[in-house]
């Protein structure tokens, strides 16, 4: 989203190994959210370019950047993105936003139902090797959004706080919900409390809190479950239902601009990528055929 093509973009931007990065990059084009085309015979040379499905996650991946700015730590020492709205042409800060009241949501303010199609799906979990400590390793120039990576790259705890968002609190109901296997869950709950993203009650009985630090996290799993609904959703309908406001108007999440309050697109939105001591570098808007 940032306009890396080639593979050698991305390994720059991202800092991975080769190996690692190619299998990424292989798994990403098999999901449909990369598209790899040609672009050069001679010498052959690829480029990777987002498809539909892949764009749709804009809208999540600017409510990580809002959470990193709020959340994250030593902030001075990473790379950081101003974001500018061109329908307004103000700088702006991404917020989520009920579509329905044209109000800033939180999780406070949300209830939900089952929607129409709850169980239709069956959940396929592949268990897999974290990559916290390498995540976290990372060298400024690509630390971006190191902490809201580590929580929404961990599907466990991505779980986790979904069980918590939906009243499920005990370790009981958490593992009966999520799947998680019992020393996993045990785990990720300390890793969790550890970082400041639940709390543990006093006694076992009242099992664990949201904090604040996850209270802010919530319009980045609404944005998430956002795009499951449009690419994923059952034919009888979403399996979650959600709720705004005092008089439970439908909740119509979007993100949006914090000066004007119209949802952001990608190509309404220019940005400057800024290092620590170093002047701002401006990006352009994306271009039609990047989006495509």
């Amino acid at each position: 989203m940032l306009g890396a093509r080639s593979f050698g973009e991305f390994e720059e931007a991202t800092g991975l190994r080769r190996g690692l990065l190619s299998n990424r990059l292989k798994r990403l084009v098999s999901l449909g959210l990369f598209q790899k085309t040609l672009c050069s015979k001679r010498p052959t040379r690829y480029e990777y370019l987002l498809t539909e499905m892949g764009w749709d996650l804009y809208w999540m991946s600017l409510m990580l950047l809002r959470w990193e700015r709020k959340w994250g730590n030593d902030a001075s020492q990473r790379l950081t993105i101003r974001l500018t709205h061109a329908s307004c042409g103000q700088e702006f800060e991404p917020i989520p936003l009920c579509l329905s009241c044209n109000h800033e949501f939180n999780a406070l303010e949300v209830d939900w139902t089952e929607g129409p199609g709850v169980g239709m799906i069956a959940a396929n979990y592949v268990r897999r090797r974290q990559h916290r400590d390498a995540i976290a390793d990372q060298p400024p120039k690509t630390a971006l959004m190191i902490g809201a990576a580590q929580v929404i790259g961990d599907r466990w705890a991505a779980l986790t706080l979904r069980a918590l968002f939906t009243g499920l609190n005990t370790f009981e109901k958490i593992r009966d919900d999520s799947g998680i296997a019992t020393n996993i869950l045990s785990e990720r709950l300390s890793w969790m409390i550890s970082i400041g993203m639940i709390k543990q009650g006093q006694n076992s009985s009242k099992g664990y809190r949201l904090t604040r630090r996850s209270v802010d996290f919530f319009p980045v799993l609404i944005m998430l479950m956002r795009w499951g609904d449009n690419f994923f959703a059952s034919p009888e309908g979403p399996p979650l239902l959600l709720f705004h406001g005092e008089n439970r108007h439908p909740l119509n999440p979007v993100v949006a601009c914090s000066y004007c309050h119209q949802p952001v697109m990608t190509k309404d939105v220019s940005y400057a990528l800024e290092w620590p001591d170093r002047k701002a570098s401006p990006i352009g808007i994306h271009s039609k055929q990047t989006q495509n």
